[in-house]
């Protein structure tokens, strides 16, 4: 990994940022961080009550704040939200402190991940879960896109597999 010491993992909610990044962790001995856990573990309160209360641009700002923190840490694996790459500050932070992995999943995909999951404030919505996930994917994907270092699609791939993927990718750089 050459200079760059932190991996972050980006992409749309349901492409498994979370799981990834937790088994890389224990893989790589680095520590692991959830952007989306560290709101709700500072707050005290889950991201649909933050999003209730303070709308999605009070959730942005926590978002903002946190992973303003987070990345100034070395060594670490972070998974971000999924829209945290919307701020041009985010996007700038992110590949400018370490490895940008972007995990790409297909929208059919997601909403087979995401259908069950009631902690996804963005789809706890009255609108179909599937028009926000296309519509998201329109938004965010050449974001995505313009700042990975690695894209891996992780449709039809194991945890494992993917892991290795990364490690593999990682000594290539």
């Amino acid at each position: 990994m050459i200079d760059k010491k932190n991996i972050f993992l980006i992409g749309p909610m349901g492409a498994g940022k979370s799981t990834i990044g937790k088994y890389l962790s224990q893989k790589l001995n680095m520590d692991f961080f959830d952007s989306d856990e560290e709101i709700e573990k500072r707050s005290g309160a889950d991201l649909s009550w933050i999003f209730d209360l303070e709308g999605e641009e009070g959730f942005r700002k926590r978002e903002n704040k946190i992973i303003k923190e987070l990345t100034e840490k070395e060594k670490i694996i972070l998974a971000t939200g999924g829209g945290s790459i919307q701020s041009k500050e985010i996007r700038n932070r992110l590949s400018s402190r370490g490895i940008v992995v972007y995990l790409h999943t297909s929208i059919k995909k997601q909403i087979l991940r995401t259908k069950h999951n009631k902690k996804r404030p963005l789809l706890n919505q009255n609108i179909h879960a599937d028009e926000i996930i296309k519509k998201l994917a329109v938004e965010r994907n050449p974001l995505y896109q313009e700042i990975a270092d690695i894209t891996l699609y992780t449709d039809n791939q194991s945890v494992k597999i993917i892991t290795n993927q990364i490690i593999k990718l990682l000594s290539d750089i």
